[in-house]
């Protein structure tokens, strides 16, 4: 509940989150759990993570899990994903497009092929997925909420520029999207700032603590921070916020 508000007054939602079996996407999919929903757990490096959360969740929650190895980047997998998804359960009512790939190099040493499988997968891949799940969408109505990221606004990094570009294009998609698929899907963009994830565990300690002085909170996010967004722009409490981006970056300069 917020202010009262039911988030999940229509239980057994199908919520397809794709590159979901860690990180942030993990995050989400318990959310949603937490919920009742019915999950779909997207992945594509590791079996033995998503049936980890698969388990977790099925016995934490007791909800219905699916787990569809499939590369967001390939529209046959995506096609025979989403047709799995509509098999199993009848329909599709939340989209998160979540799977991204970051590539940290210095500037000069970036190649074209860097760019090339940056932009495939964070810009590239949301669009197969939402046009392949749009038009199931379209029957019943739904939301589709992009993961993006403040790179993609005001945070910017020349060692990963092409990650940045590929955010910024991602914000975009999302308006284009809205545009697209108005009055009956609802289309929003979420755009972290630094998120304690296995992406960034590695970072040199003078960054983490040069970044930690120029948020206002002055940490880092935890998933479940950015994951309780999504959940919000999913549900009924948010039928009337469309082509929005929200930061969610505690504060940053």
């Amino acid at each position: 509940m917020i202010g009262g508000i039911n988030l999940n007054s229509t239980s057994k939602r199908v919520v397809l989150i794709t590159g979901s079996s860690r990180g942030i996407g993990k995050a989400i999919a318990e959310e949603f759990a937490k919920l009742g929903d019915n999950i779909v757990i997207n992945y594509i490096v590791s079996d033995n993570e998503a049936g980890r959360v698969k388990k977790e969740l099925e016995k934490k929650y007791g909800v219905s899990v699916l787990c569809i190895r499939a590369d967001v980047t390939k529209e046959e997998e995506v096609s025979e994903m989403v047709d799995c998804i509509i098999d199993t359960y009848g329909r599709i009512d939340v989209l998160v497009n979540n799977a991204g790939i970051a590539i940290d190099k210095e500037f000069d040493d970036r190649t074209i092929k860097d760019w090339k499988d940056t932009l495939t997968t964070n810009l590239i891949g949301p669009f197969i997925v939402s046009r392949c799940c749009g038009r199931y969408m379209l029957k019943r109505g739904g939301k589709i909420i992009n993961i993006a990221s403040t790179n993609g606004i005001n945070s910017f990094f020349p060692t990963s520029v092409d990650y940045d570009s590929s955010k910024a294009g991602l914000i975009n998609l999302t308006h284009n999207l809205a545009l697209q698929y108005k009055p009956y899907i609802n289309v929003n963009c979420v755009a972290p700032g630094w998120v304690n994830t296995d992406m960034n565990k590695d970072l040199p300690l003078d960054l983490i603590e040069e970044e930690k002085a120029r948020i206002y909170k002055g940490r880092f996010a935890e998933p479940k921070e950015i994951a309780k967004v999504v959940v919000f722009l999913a549900s009924d409490a948010a039928d009337y916020i469309n082509d929005v981006v929200i930061k969610v970056d505690g504060g940053y300069q």
